[in-house]
């Protein structure tokens, strides 16, 4: 499958062997291009194998196009006409077709029913080789050019090659896990080439927090809180979802969907998160439970009776910031006291330090500005026969799925166009 030809004027090279690339690179083989697809790894989806935590969420079961675009902010209006040709629906067909199915989870997130990114990057690369895509590894690019009035493209390797085609597709994704590769060179190409290029960021990070208490939480995931987000004290929002904690601070998709938001709250603001641990409860019913739980068990410790009420990792840190003994006699609380444990279960303050890196960024935030580009066809509006798929665009996507889906779509779309 792995060829080196010299000479040959190709019909479409791909730059970038992820999702985006090795779709656009067999929907184009597809059609009797003569396809090469260059990937700088030693393999091909290195990092579509870590998305999940190696489950892969490959889409969201939002099936209905606007409801799926709406997603997108207000960056859906230029998808529509990409989503119409592959859609969530046609996503799903796609991957079923080829023998994997999926399985819905919260939210409607779908992962393969085997539970493994594996099946995801194996129907592709066996995708690529069923419609005879050349496929060269190991293939560092230099630089990518269109010689003034030239039809073709030039692509230089770290070589000294010269590699000449038709057209080209960058596939080469943003800035995130730069150890998959993702480091943001095709930007450099695409500058070079006329694009206006938004400032890249991280888009989807985990945040940090240098409260002392978060260590000890490694690993506790909480299902289902509320999370209210402040800036100086000033509410700014309000979300629900799953909660992790690492030992560095939070993570979870609300924490990833918030981290945007978060850094720009972060250049000039004090930010907190609070949060809800009982979402379904209300402050006046809150207070009664508690008042009745340390009744009957008026001679527990107070830190085992609240482990009837909230996760046992996180009683501890409800108690020292209450400024309670632990192990304190239930009857022994205090009104006031139950009233500030009470407080604390609605509105657990967590402050905010930063974001974590690059390297456990999902997905950057960043690209080439959507204005420039086509998306019946994915072809730059700037340069005649280049084509821009995947996270190369400037387009925020939240954790569910979303940045898979728009993969597939752009790529297919291009592999159609191209």
């Amino acid at each position: 499958m792995t060829t080196h030809t010299t000479g040959q004027l190709w019909d479409v090279v791909v730059i970038g062997g992820g999702p985006a690339g090795m779709m656009a690179a067999s929907t184009a083989a597809a059609r009797n291009k003569s396809v090469l697809l260059l990937e700088k790894n030693a393999s091909l989806g290195k990092k579509l194998l870590i998305t999940g935590g190696g489950r892969c969420n490959v889409t969201n079961n939002k099936t209905d196009i606007r409801q799926m675009l709406a997603q997108y902010g207000d960056v859906g209006k230029f998808l529509f006409s990409a989503f119409v040709q592959h859609s969530v629906a046609d996503t799903i067909t796609w991957f079923s077709e080829r023998g994997v199915p999926f399985i819905e989870e919260n939210e409607g997130r779908l992962f393969p029913e085997t539970q493994t990114a594996q099946s995801i990057q194996t129907a592709l690369v066996d995708e690529l080789k069923k419609t005879g895509v050349t496929v060269r590894t190991r293939a560092i690019v230099k630089s990518v050019f269109k010689p003034t009035g030239e039809e073709t493209f030039t692509t230089v390797l770290a070589s000294g090659e010269s590699i000449i085609s038709r057209a080209c597709i960058i596939a080469t994704g943003g800035v995130s896990r730069p150890e998959t590769g993702s480091t943001g060179e095709g930007f450099n190409w695409l500058a070079v080439l006329g694009h206006h290029i938004v400032s890249n960021n991280y888009a989807l990070v985990p945040l940090l927090s240098r409260d002392p208490w978060i260590p000890a939480l490694s690993g506790v995931t909480l299902p289902s809180v509320k999370i209210s987000l402040y800036a100086d004290e000033k509410k700014q929002s309000v979300h629900t979802g799953k909660l992790l904690f690492t030992h560095v601070g939070l993570s979870g998709p609300t924490i990833l969907n918030l981290s945007k938001t978060v850094g720009e709250l972060l250049s000039h603001s004090a930010v907190t998160l609070k949060i809800n641990l009982l979402p379904d409860v209300d402050a006046g019913a809150l207070k009664t439970t508690l008042t009745k739980l340390f009744h009957d068990e008026s001679n527990k410790q107070v830190k085992n009776a609240l482990a009837e009420l909230v996760p046992v990792a996180l009683v501890t840190p409800l108690l020292v910031l209450a400024q309670i003994i632990p192990e304190t006699p239930c009857h022994s609380v205090r009104a006031p006291e139950r009233t500030k444990i009470a407080q604390l279960i609605a509105a657990l303050p967590i402050q905010i330090s930063g974001l974590q890196g690059a390297d456990k960024a999902v997905i950057s935030s960043g690209g080439v500005a959507p204005t420039e580009v086509n998306f019946k066809t994915m072809e730059s509006r700037v340069v005649p026969g280049l084509y821009l798929v995947g996270d190369v665009l400037d387009i925020n996507r939240p954790s569910g799925g979303y940045g898979l889906q728009l993969c597939w779509t752009t790529g297919y779309v291009a592999g159609e166009s191209v």
